[in-house]
């Protein structure tokens, strides 16, 4: 088991990682504060794993209860953080219960979400079952679900008191949901971690091919990084907002296509070559630079374009991102290969011009 800390102050949490890390109740027992505990899942992943990890509990003397909400993005809103807050209510849940959250990244930000404002707060775990989620979503204590007119648009930052990642979980994951996770990781390598992008390139098949030291390494370092930008910019006043290279196209193209329709990952992708093209306009990326992070991508069986909505309908939904200040759009752009940047200054006919070369 590998582990590793988000450094908070008081509030600081580790991560694992490992294999077997759901069998182990006494890796979660500790971070409780009663005996009592509520599982958070899909129906998707709960009848994998929901049975093991109430099992886990109770050879520790912890009681369980479980939500299974539907599963997908169409699904991240308020009808549906609704089921949570009904049965924590019928349960009659103390603010002292502590919630798990046991799937991917919609369930821990759901689950999250709900932790945050259930009795104004009750204990969280992240029991993160996907590659996406193990290696970004579950780390930092985002929490949110989505709008119509924009994606996490609600929600609250809520740190999380334990993140357990077992790379297991990534056994029944589908091969398209792989790939998604591969984008967040292959940015981590862009924005800021040249020598783990350099890594990925070499190891690429061996993380498609789902090998153990090779996922444990990614998810490792992926989270390190993640780590250490959250605790210094928890709420995301400055640096953090660097890991969104890629998200406010990609957070339109989710948007605009209808939630679901293109995994976040991919979304990601397609959105991160947008970026990345604009980079290029600017005078900071090379065509060779853009080619490289390209490549990467398409070995990742990940998409390099968007798909087929408007310039003008990009721009509309990218006017909501939470990065937006002073009605002035701020994106984040690679200054070259490995170091990421906020820029302001891009212009609304470069933008345009952007997304066209990496549309349909």
């Amino acid at each position: 088991m590998r582990t590793l800390e988000v450094a908070l102050g008081a509030r600081s949490y580790p991560i694992r990682i490992g294999r077997g890390l759901l069998h182990d109740g006494s890796l979660v027992r500790p971070f409780l504060k009663t005996s009592r505990a509520v599982i958070v899942t899909n129906d998707v992943v709960g009848p994998l794993y929901l049975q093991r990890m109430q099992s886990a509990l109770a050879s520790v003397g912890v009681e369980a209860g479980a939500t299974v909400l539907p599963d997908g993005e169409a699904h991240k809103d308020w009808p549906t953080l609704n089921l949570i807050f009904d049965d924590l209510l019928r349960a009659r849940c103390e603010r002292s219960t502590t919630l798990i959250a046991l799937g991917g990244g919609v369930v821990g930000d759901m689950g999250g979400f709900a932790a945050a404002c259930y009795q104004r707060g009750m204990p969280f775990i992240q029991v993160p079952t996907t590659l996406l989620s193990q290696v970004d979503s579950s780390v930092g204590g985002k929490t949110a679900i989505n709008h119509p007119l924009g994606k996490n648009m609600i929600g609250a930052f809520y740190q999380p008191r334990l993140v357990l990642a077992d790379i297991d979980t990534l056994d029944t994951l589908p091969d398209r949901e792989l790939r998604a996770g591969l984008a967040e990781i292959i940015k981590y390598g862009l924005i800021r971690d040249l020598p783990f992008l350099e890594w990925l390139e070499a190891n690429l098949e061996r993380l498609l091919a789902r090998e153990t030291e090779a996922l444990a390494e990614a998810i490792e370092r992926s989270c390190a990084n993640k780590a250490e930008v959250v605790a210094a910019d928890e709420t995301e006043r400055g640096e953090r907002a660097l890991l969104n290279l890629g998200h406010t196209f990609g957070h339109a193209i989710e948007a605009g296509m209808g939630y679901g329709a293109w995994l976040h990952g991919e979304a990601v992708a397609a959105g991160t070559m947008m970026a990345a093209e604009l980079s290029r306009q600017l005078g900071w990326l090379s065509h060779q630079d853009v080619e490289r992070v390209e490549s990467l991508f398409v070995r990742a069986g990940l998409p390099i374009r968007g798909p087929e909505l408007s310039g003008e309908r990009y721009l509309d939904l990218m006017a909501s991102d939470k990065k937006v200040e002073g009605g002035q759009l701020r994106l984040v752009l690679l200054q070259k290969v490995g170091k990421a940047v906020i820029h302001a200054e891009a212009g609304q006919q470069a933008i345009l011009a952007a997304i066209r070369q990496r549309s349909p």
